[in-house]
């Protein structure tokens, strides 16, 4: 389940990649992951990259109401009352709409959206604004194809198109793009826009909070998008990763985004990944590891506070990229907090059961791990086996089409079979010392990797 930016590399990760879309719609979380699948894909999933984008519009949840005094009721004619009650404002409908989608109940936010499209008043904005959160709605139904031509209608020629168009329709044209040309063109222009958009936020001394809050949002976007493009000219499926230029081309892309917010953790985990594919693991670390600065008083989990704030998807591939590197302790800490979050995930089990295993490997050889202390290799590899076997577990329950995990772990777990390391026992007894496992003898010449 590997998700997009894992690129073929020799001794990398890439084997079999799926790739994950996530939206955001208001402060309150992430949906996600979907796969998505268009019709005309010849049963091919539309690969679609990892990172967050919000909707350009964000709808307030509820509307002040003006006060006004008291008067007698005046007599009206009951069918205009009752028509007039009937009609609910335009916002209100967008509104009911915002909420539902991030209840994730996108069939009735559907029809809420196609009240507001049939309607002959609201202004150009509000159309726009519902043509845009059907297209997300339209995605996370599954209906790609649908959702691609509902967002080109907020782009020119279209007739409707606004002026600037949103940039989220080109990130997300971008990312439904099955050629990287159109796509790295989708990127470049949602980032002219918001370039635009933030050298046209004048600071406001009234509104400072709000004005920081905006302008973050901006600068993220920027970032994401610059990501995006990294990883159009990475993805093994594309001809561009073979271009002579990828390399160069992608140091460039990544130094912009640096530049717009120095300690982006998503860029400097992208940066981290390149430098992998370049073979510079020190300098892939030093980017895992880079945070944004904190005050002397800051908690010492603050690190770990920021990393468990990114999207999942993105907090596995970190996991991934730090047992790449051989930082097995951090490697674990993540997946700890993933499994905390998602105790269904296939992906952080079988992660989790390879990083035990990796620790287990280089305990046997002699070697020392930081935060693991007291333990055999024998103890470890035993919890390595816990965890994959958990990951088999739930593989074969959710029928999780990604094969290449479920022959990794088969192989794993057949290793361990003639290792003699099995599973923990249910209960541990109270004298316990390993009753329920044995070694394999010294004559049985049996690696661990």
């Amino acid at each position: 389940m590997l998700i997009a930016w894992c690129w073929a590399r020799p001794g990398g990760w890439e084997s079999g990649t799926r790739c994950f879309f996530y939206s955001r719609v208001n402060d309150c979380g992430f949906w996600g992951p979907t796969t998505y699948q268009s019709a005309n894909s010849r049963d091919q999933p539309i690969r679609l990259s990892s990172l967050t984008y919000p909707l350009v519009a964000t709808f307030k949840m509820g509307r002040t109401r003006a006060k006004v005094k008291k008067s007698a009721p005046a007599v009206t004619n009951s069918s205009q009352s009752s028509s007039s009650s009937a009609t609910p404002a335009i916002s209100a409908i967008l509104d009911k709409a915002q909420e539902l989608i991030v209840q994730c109940d996108f069939p009735l936010a559907r029809k809420f959206i196609e009240r507001v499209l049939a309607r002959d008043d609201g202004s150009v904005g509000e159309k726009n604004q519902a043509r845009e959160m059907m297209g997300v709605v339209l995605l996370e139904t599954g209906e790609v194809d649908e959702a691609r031509e509902v967002f080109l209608t907020l782009l020119p020629p279209h007739p409707t198109a606004p002026t600037p168009p949103p940039p989220s329709a080109h990130l997300y044209l971008a990312q439904l793009s099955a050629d990287p040309y159109t796509a790295l063109k989708h990127y470049q222009a949602a980032i002219d826009i918001l370039q635009t958009q933030l050298k046209g936020k004048a600071p406001s001394p009234t509104k400072e909070d709000e004005q920081d809050e905006g302008e973050n949002e901006v600068r993220s976007n920027i970032v994401r998008a610059y990501v995006g493009m990294v990883e159009v000219w990475m993805d093994p499926e594309f001809d561009l990763c073979f271009d002579l230029a990828a390399s160069s081309t992608c140091d460039s892309l990544l130094a912009n985004a640096l530049q717009i917010d120095p300690h982006n953790l998503e860029a400097l985990q992208c940066l981290a990944s390149v430098r992998l594919s370049q073979e510079k693991t020190e300098e892939a670390l030093a980017a895992l590891l880079t945070f944004p600065p904190s005050s002397p008083d800051a908690p010492p989990a603050r690190n770990q506070a920021l990393v468990a704030a990114l999207p999942l998807s993105v907090r596995l591939a970190r996991a991934k990229l730090l047992l790449e590197c051989g930082a097995y302790h951090d490697a674990l800490d993540v997946l700890e907090n993933v499994l905390a979050s998602d105790d269904s995930s296939v992906e952080g089990w079988y992660l989790m059961g390879w990083g035990w295993w990796l620790v287990a490997e280089r305990r046997k050889e002699g070697g020392e791990v930081e935060g693991i202390v007291g333990l055999t290799w024998e103890d470890i590899a035993r919890d390595s086996r816990d965890c994959l076997e958990t990951c088999r577990m739930l593989h074969e329950s959710q029928s999780d089409p990604d094969t290449p995990i479920l022959e990794h772990v088969q192989e794993l777990l057949g290793t361990l079979d003639a290792l003699g390391i099995l599973s923990s026992p249910v209960q541990d007894d109270e004298e316990g010392n390993g009753d329920g496992w044995e070694d394999a003898s010294d004559d049985e010449d049996v690696e661990m990797s």
